[in-house]
């Protein structure tokens, strides 16, 4: 009988430990499937930020070389306006000189006229 209880207790020892056993590796299985699903879903989470960093880092070469475009296109404006500039400056010498000779050759004139007139004047006399 003694030996008939310790079978027993070694049998649902063994059930315990069988059972024991089967619920580990159910935990283990369940953690595993958990860190699995938690891990993809921080993956999703970084290979969306992963995929707009790339897109930032494009549109930031995209911005650099349309700026680095628009600044060589404003020097280049800006050079043409200084000559224009320019070309008006000498146009407003150029009008200022004729003025300045249109002016003597006035002075020329008249006096010209001056002394035609005193020559004319003292041949009748």
């Amino acid at each position: 009988m003694l030996s008939r209880l310790l079978k027993e207790h070694q049998a649902k020892q063994n059930e315990r430990k069988e059972l024991q056993e089967k619920r580990r590796r159910e935990a283990i299985t369940a953690a595993t499937c958990l860190t699995e699903a938690l891990v993809d879903h921080l993956n999703v989470g970084v290979a969306q930020a992963y995929v707009n960093q790339r897109k930032l880092d494009h549109e930031v070469k995209t911005l650099q070389i349309q700026a680095a475009q628009f600044a060589k296109q404003t020097g280049q404006w800006i050079g043409m306006v200084e000559n224009f500039n320019q070309a008006l400056k000498e146009i407003g010498d150029v009008e200022n000189w004729a003025r300045s000779i249109e002016l003597d050759m006035r002075t020329i004139a008249t006096a010209l006229e001056y002394v035609y007139k005193g020559q004319l004047q003292s041949a009748s006399s």
